[in-house]
């Protein structure tokens, strides 16, 4: 049986903290959709299609790394989509606190599907898509911070 994890998200951009556990997860399971949710209590930069073409570029080298997107719960995608895990990454305590309560009730919508938290790299402890956006707002170097794609469709969008 093969092991489908999600690792959903509205990477809005994708960062390096989300490509590094994005490879990771790939290391580990078998195949890994990334899910792009439309968090519809959050204004986007980036469309969903932006979205989407911005991750399969950072994840072209990943042969067992697809993309997709999705406006249904996360259990329901997962649930439809034959997968076994959600992989989640953690920056801090609290982002774990957070996640335990979306993992709670992930477990009682489907008691199936296992959550696989991944603690962040240290480097990228304290990087998120805001953070990015925010400074790339004001033309501040995210080179690091971002792979290429997302760093040139920034400086479009805030040209």
């Amino acid at each position: 049986m093969s092991r489908l994890a999600i690792c959903p998200g509205s990477f809005d951009p994708i960062t390096n903290g989300h490509l590094d556990i994005i490879q990771r997860g790939a290391k580990i399971f078998d195949e890994v959709m990334v899910t792009v949710f439309n968090n519809q209590s959050k204004a986007p930069l980036f469309t969903v299609e932006e979205r989407m073409d911005l991750i399969r570029d950072a994840v072209k080298d990943l042969p067992n790394v697809k993309v997709d997107s999705s406006d249904h719960l996360l259990m329901d995608y997962a649930k439809e989509n034959h997968a076994n895990v959600v992989i989640r990454g953690l920056r801090a305590v609290s982002d774990f606190e957070y996640e335990m309560q979306i993992t709670s009730m992930n477990r009682k919508l489907n008691e199936d599907i296992e959550t696989f938290f991944m603690i962040t790299n240290n480097q990228y402890s304290f990087l998120s898509s805001s953070i990015v956006k925010e400074v790339a707002k004001y033309h501040a170097d995210v080179s690091d911070l971002v792979p290429p794609a997302v760093e040139k469709s920034l400086k479009q969008k805030f040209s």
